[in-house]
């Protein structure tokens, strides 16, 4: 069965314009915590952009700026564009037709994202009886065809999520973050607390949806081994900032920022015997955001910080045709710091 998706015709579009273009995006908080700050990233269609760091890295507030999903008094300035159109500045009856047809997002903990006393089929097909403007009976339909597609008996719509295996509901929230055909879709940890089986079966699951729809794909993990196993490109974020992106492959085997290295080291690799038995991670956690340290905001908790790293903040540098990284230890300075881009 194949689930029609919605076509982009615009001469930007057939320009190569990204799909998703984030600009110099900041994010503070009412408390005055900056959780994002300053983040440039762009996603084509079909491609695939893992976003990784620690809890209080900023991934899962670059998640929710995205689409307008902050709470109120949280200051957001930048620019998301997608397919052109800035998202910041947006009516908010667009930003409500955006955040379904446009992109979606994937939740991490189905159970707390699933309504316990709704069949899981009503769920899928409220957004699509809202968006779509479909029929009672055409919703039901759809509902039951995106519950095939992502590997569950169309006859599961009558279930409630209790019913259903932790794996189970995952493909539910997939179902529904495709309700209504959008072209960007956002995974904020998918996999989270499910067994490696469970897990694999999912992530092969998006890259497939991802490849046969065209669409964009947002997948954010501490997780760097998954990420680079699933992504195409990767983005290493700290204290709010993207500290070196690149190729997934190439990050994640030869990370040069000091913090990359760190989240790579923290993973054994099958067949290394050195790092099954001395698996390397940081002391300390990330920095509050709002009480960031001067200059390079990892120097506290770096291995490599000389004194300049003390006083002198840092920006993306070249450290290979299509790979950067925020730290004085890499190449030069870029005059003006590019978002991740598609891979060549």
């Amino acid at each position: 069965m194949t689930i029609e998706t919605t076509e982009t015709t615009t001469a930007d579009a057939a320009a190569g314009r990204p799909l998703l273009d984030v600009r110099d995006l900041t994010v503070t908080y009412a408390s005055g915590a900056a959780a994002v700050r300053g983040v440039d990233l762009s996603v084509a269609a079909g491609q695939k952009l893992g976003v990784a760091g620690e809890s209080g890295c900023g991934k899962s507030t670059l998640a929710l700026a995205l689409l307008r999903l902050l709470p109120a008094g949280t200051k957001v300035t930048g620019e998301v564009l997608l397919d052109g159109e800035d998202v910041l500045t947006m009516k908010w009856g667009r930003v409500r037709a955006v955040r379904w047809a446009g992109a979606s997002v994937v939740f991490q903990g189905a159970m707390h994202s699933l309504n316990a006393v709704h069949r899981i089929g009503d769920q899928i097909a409220e957004p699509i009886l809202l968006h779509k403007k479909a029929t009672p009976a055409g919703a039901k339909k759809k509902a039951r065809e995106l519950l095939e597609h992502v590997g569950l008996p169309g006859a599961r719509a009558d279930a409630y999520p209790h019913e259903l295996s932790g794996g189970q509901r995952q493909r539910v929230m997939i179902a529904m973050a495709l309700a209504c055909d959008p072209r960007l879709i956002i995974a904020d940890e998918p996999t989270t607390a499910l067994d490696v089986m469970i897990q694999a079966q999912i992530l092969r699951l998006i890259e497939q949806l991802v490849a046969e729809q065209d669409l964009g794909l947002i997948m954010i993990s501490h997780d760097l081994a998954v990420l680079s196993d699933t992504c195409d490109r990767l983005a290493v974020m700290y204290a709010g900032r993207v500290v070196e992106e690149g190729p997934a492959q190439e990050v994640y085997e030869r990370a040069r920022h000091p913090y990359g290295k760190a989240l790579s080291a923290a993973f054994p690799r099958i067949g290394d015997l050195s790092s099954r038995f001395a698996p390397r991670g940081l002391p300390g956690d990330p920095p509050d955001p709002s009480a960031l340290p001067s200059g390079c905001t990892f120097h506290p908790r770096c291995p490599e910080a000389i004194d300049a790293c003390t006083t002198d903040d840092q920006t993306l540098r070249v450290a290979g045709p299509v790979h950067r990284a925020a730290c004085v230890h890499v190449g030069v300075p870029e005059p003006s710091a590019p978002g991740v881009e598609g891979a060549p």
